[in-house]
């Protein structure tokens, strides 16, 4: 019997996914242009573009399996209109998320930048230029309630943090709850960004909404770029508005080089905070599982595109 073809878009752990797909599939993690045309399953990283010309290619391709919930670069309308369901993989990277923005949280308030280049460049006798807060009793607000909204509440109680909650769309506890984000904001001396790139929420941190915030607040984000004005952003760090910045997604990738880069109370990490080692494996995992569903039958956990979402 002829093994099904399975190809990676962007690389893909052999060693993870082929004992999942099993001896009945073919894994090919470096294709050919053959390969392409006889795939009927690809399991695609998030940085690979997947438009029109590149599903052209893959003429049999009946299955994606897209690591990790990002759909930015796949066209999942010419998905639909070839009947192709687009599986994504939440959950499988939500601790290493929750624990990366909380690293640039603790990054942010412990000054740590500033303070490593003070030691560095022989200045020690300047530390107090720097003063170091704290997390106990400040404020956490989280924009968007999911699975890693609600992981940073549970770590937040180990730094005896208090927590507000916005999510027009998710179950939050009446005792986390604010009904606005203009609320959340106003009482937030941290706020950690973990939201969809959507129409509505693209620029959902500019100069309006940042005048809304706490004087000297922290603002990260580990979700989605396009989230956040940077230029609004820079202008509320020179002026004290906001006194840190934590970024681990941009608007594109790799980004173009932006002043707030050179900002001293920024800390930058290239998109890597959901890639922990356990996490990496466990996405790979979940979108080989996708296909073998897929293949076997059964109902798929999670889909993207519309018209299969309820398949």
């Amino acid at each position: 019997m002829n093994q099904a073809v399975v190809i990676g878009l962007g690389p893909v752990d052999v060693d993870v996914v082929a004992p999942i797909l099993g001896s009945s599939i073919k894994f090919i993690e470096n294709p050919t242009s053959e390969d392409f045309k006889a795939a009927v399953g690809a399991i695609v990283r998030a940085a690979y573009v997947l438009d029109k010309p590149a599903l052209d290619l893959m003429p049999n391709l009946k299955v994606i399996s897209r690591t990790g919930v990002g759909t930015e670069l796949v066209d999942l309308d010419e998905a639909d209109r070839r009947e192709i369901p687009v599986i994504i993989t939440p959950g499988s990277n939500t601790n290493a998320v929750a624990e990366g923005a909380f690293a640039h949280i603790l990054h942010l308030s412990k000054r740590l930048g500033p303070l490593t280049k003070l030691v560095a460049n022989q200045k020690f006798a300047e530390r107090n230029k720097y003063p170091v807060g704290d997390l106990s009793g400040s404020t956490l607000g989280i924009v968007g309630y999911g699975r890693i909204g609600k992981r940073i509440a549970e770590l937040a109680q180990v730094f005896d943090l208090k927590v507000c909650a916005y999510d027009p769309f998710a179950d939050i506890a009446p005792e986390i709850k604010v009904e606005t984000l203009a609320d959340l904001l106003s009482q937030s001396d941290i706020v950690t960004l973990h939201l969809p790139l959507t129409p509505e929420t693209s620029g959902l941190v500019n100069n309006e909404s940042l005048e809304l915030f706490r004087d000297g607040a922290i603002l990260v984000n580990c979700s989605r770029g396009a989230l956040i004005d940077l230029d609004a952003a820079y202008e509320a760090l020179v002026s004290g508005k906001l006194s840190g910045v934590g970024l681990d997604v941009f608007d594109v990738e790799p980004p173009v080089h932006h002043r707030i880069f050179d900002h001293e109370n920024v800390v930058l990490t290239p998109h890597v905070m959901g890639l922990s080692k356990k996490a990496t494996i466990a996405t790979f995992e979940d979108a080989a599982q996708g296909i073998i569903d897929f293949i076997d039958g059964k109902k798929l956990k999670a889909i993207a595109n519309l018209k299969n979402r309820n398949q």
